[in-house]
């Protein structure tokens, strides 16, 4: 069975467009506000949609999406409502590739099989394990193959050729280059360095790869997809929910807000 995000990438191709990727946090800020946000993310533009596994380090994230955990963790989410959210938004798309992104301890303490398991079954296209090397590959390996589940792995400015080469064969679906050193959110990428980088990245995988970290607005979108293949965008996202937290009818609110820019910037892909 064709993994959705391969098709994704597909059709995208074939309609000449960019892919649009959004990254929400499971749960922020409640759970039904959350299933809200999700639900409507494909009507606004999103190609594939990112959920962040909450989690109380995540080391790698800026201080909007470890607020983001933070809120959806006293919200009460965990993994079993996470899969929850993912099964209620298959009950009406069954095409929009969702990948699961987080850290590799909360997966190994929900259990491996388990975890991979109800990823399948509720429909989980992907998974972005922040902290685990290609070098650990084989503690999950067997049950990425098993579930037709893609491991998507990492490129920073600071991956060199060879590591380029390693983790490209270890990946599935597409590479995520992250286009500035440091956490999400909080800087702005280079566009002639990160141009650099991506073509080097080309020459050596036939892998989609696409451009995270720092892209905020549609003139950054268009110049990033001039020679990437799509865009994550994420604490801009995160953002919104953030800033209005405290209006009347906040679902409702929030959720046009959020498809108004995000509109915007898929007319760039």
């Amino acid at each position: 069975m064709q993994n959705r995000i391969e098709k994704k990438f597909f059709d995208l191709e074939t309609k000449k467009e960019k892919a649009l990727i959004c990254f929400v946090t499971s749960g922020d800020p409640d759970l039904k506000t959350s299933q809200k946000i999700i639900n409507a993310l494909p009507k606004s533009g999103a190609d594939i949609i990112e959920i962040g596994m909450p989690f109380s380090d995540p080391m790698a994230d800026g201080p909007t999406i470890q607020r983001s955990s933070l809120r959806a963790i006293q919200s009460g989410i965990n993994l079993k409502k996470t899969f929850n959210i993912v099964k209620e938004f298959r009950k009406k798309d069954t095409s929009t590739p969702i990948i699961l992104m987080g850290y590799f301890n909360p997966i190994f303490q929900f259990g491996l099989t388990k975890f991979f398991s109800e990823g399948s079954k509720n429909g989980v296209d992907g998974l972005i394990i922040v902290d685990l090397p290609p070098e650990e590959d084989k503690l999950i390996n067997n049950y990425t193959k098993k579930f037709n589940i893609h491991n998507i792995r990492l490129l920073t400015p600071t991956t060199n050729k060879k590591r380029i080469g390693t983790i490209s064969k270890s990946s599935k679906g597409f590479l995520y280059y992250v286009s500035i050193m440091g956490i999400t959110g909080t800087k702005r990428p280079s566009i002639n360095s990160v141009k650099m980088s991506v073509g080097k990245i080309k020459k050596i995988t036939n892998l989609p790869v696409i451009v995270g970290f720092g892209i905020n607005n549609p003139r950054q979108v268009a110049q990033m997809n001039s020679f990437s293949d799509g865009c994550v965008v994420g604490s801009a996202i995160v953002k919104i929910i953030e800033e209005n937290l405290d209006t009347k009818n906040k679902a409702t609110k929030i959720t046009k807000k959020i498809n108004d820019f995000l509109k915007k910037l898929k007319k760039k892909c």
